[in-house]
């Protein structure tokens, strides 16, 4: 089959999943030259199979709240592929999830672990509630709920969830209480856990870590650093906050954050001092990013979701890391960014640019990574956790940020390889898209028609 034919039978099999089409046309795209190479993989319809999840779970979450009330919500877990080892993805609390989103992130999953070199599979899962506004006793009531139905579906060996947007350590706390009260055991079923109770050092700070490692690797292809160099940051949660981090720790200079109601510009850069207040006011407080503008005396520009383009990106600025949501760089973001002469774009979020946008800003000679490629450092460390539960060790800080800055090298280095081999040299999406594929593509031959 051409990719126009693939793609219009994977249309056809999902009506109404606009993010699911999305992300399996980003992948067509990139690997049609290995199915030209590999006549086997097509023989095997092994991108038919990859776009259909191997279990899709769809379940009815009861709950009380504080006033006795039912509440109803939804509850999902889609386990995408499971040939290089068991389902391994986050869990997302939010009114926006649905089967489509949630479908497209598993997909997405797949790749991204493969690309880690860890031996997990790709899934993903959660459910339209929505932790803001809820006290921690509805908060654990409901999360107690989602666990009585999800913990006959996940086991340690089998499916390893995690946390994702909405499902932060407290949510992570209560899920994991009510799985070891049902199964009656202690055991690594989900990543992301405080340390001393089964967590792994780093964990809660490596999306961003590992986003900022990667940059820096794609930075030193061009002999150069993000040393000096000024940055955009959008979103103020887990993986924004340790980007912003390590911006600062390598020597670069965050302008701005941001959350759903807009975003700050800091001209004179963010700090390690107002990190830690933002840090405080989002993690703790669950304020507005507006309170940082009047705590610092900068600017605040309010978004709405339907407004042409985003402000944040018209910033003259050297690097770009969108850390809020998918499609939140269009192709009117990509053009104002290239008009400020962007150096480099690295996701952070899971598919934040439309396609229209990376096509511009790779026709434009910004270097740009998928988020498969370079937010994978958060799932690299969960499989890491995972790892030291299997063995019954804690491993030091130090220990878990070597192999998260090796791992990142690796997943550059591998992207880069794939895409030289290829034809697309430089192209890191082509190059992420290829080397995952073709990880689980052999995987799944070997294995057989199951």
């Amino acid at each position: 089959m051409t990719q126009s034919e693939l793609l219009s039978l994977v249309k056809k099999r999902n009506p109404n999943e606009p993010e699911f089409i999305q992300a399996v046309d980003e992948v067509l795209l990139s690997i049609m030259p290995v199915l030209e190479r590999h006549a086997e993989f097509r023989d095997l319809k092994l991108i038919e199979r990859m776009t259909e999840p191997e279990r899709l779970i769809s379940f009815r979450v009861t709950w009380l709240d504080d006033k006795g009330h039912v509440q109803i919500n939804r509850g999902y877990r889609v386990q995408m592929n499971s040939a290089i080892g068991p389902y391994k993805g986050g869990l997302r609390f939010h009114p926006t999830v649905t089967a489509s989103v949630l479908k497209f992130l598993a997909f997405e999953q797949v790749f991204k672990n493969a690309l880690t070199g860890i031996p997990m599979g790709g899934g993903k899962g959660g459910s339209d509630f929505d932790p803001k506004g809820k006290s921690n006793n509805e908060v654990m009531k409901f999360c107690q709920a989602f666990m009585g139905e999800l913990a006959r579906h996940i086991d340690n060996r089998t499916d390893v969830p995690a946390g994702d947007i909405g499902v932060g350590g407290r949510e992570i706390g209560y899920l994991f209480g009510a799985y070891k009260k049902i199964k009656n055991e202690f055991s690594g079923v989900l990543t992301g856990k405080g340390i001393g109770w089964g967590g792994s050092l780093i964990r809660t700070e490596a999306t961003g870590y590992g986003l900022v490692y990667f940059a820096e690797n794609m930075m030193q292809t061009k002999n150069d650093s993000l040393k000096g160099k000024t940055c955009l940051v959008s979103g103020s949660g887990n993986v924004a906050q340790y980007a912003i981090e390590k911006i600062i720790h390598l020597g670069g200079k965050v302008l701005t954050a941001s959350d759903s109601s807009g975003f700050i510009y800091d001209k004179e850069g963010i700090t390690l001092e107002k990190l830690a207040y933002l840090k405080d006011l989002k993690d703790n407080r669950r304020g507005r990013i507006k309170e940082y503008a009047d705590q610092y005396k900068c600017q605040f520009t309010a978004v709405h979701a339907d407004d042409a383009f985003n402000p944040l990106w018209s910033i003259p600025a050297d690097c770009a890391f969108p850390c809020a949501t998918q499609n939140e760089v269009n192709a009117k973001d990509a053009a104002n960014l290239i008009k400020n002469k962007i150096k480099l774009l690295g996701e952070g979020a899971n598919m934040p640019t439309s396609p229209d946008a990376i096509n511009l800003l790779i026709d434009n000679g910004v270097m740009y990574s998928p988020g498969k490629a370079s937010n994978a450092g958060g799932v690299a460390t969960s499989g890491l956790e995972m790892t030291q539960n299997y063995m019954g060790q804690n491993w030091t800080r130090e220990e878990v940020d070597a192999k998260l800055v090796e791992i990142m090298k690796n997943i550059h280095d591998t992207a880069l390889a794939a895409a030289k081999e290829y034809g697309k040299p430089g192209n890191y999406m082509v190059g992420a898209n290829i080397a995952g594929f073709l990880k689980v593509a052999k995987a799944m031959q070997a294995q057989g028609v199951i």
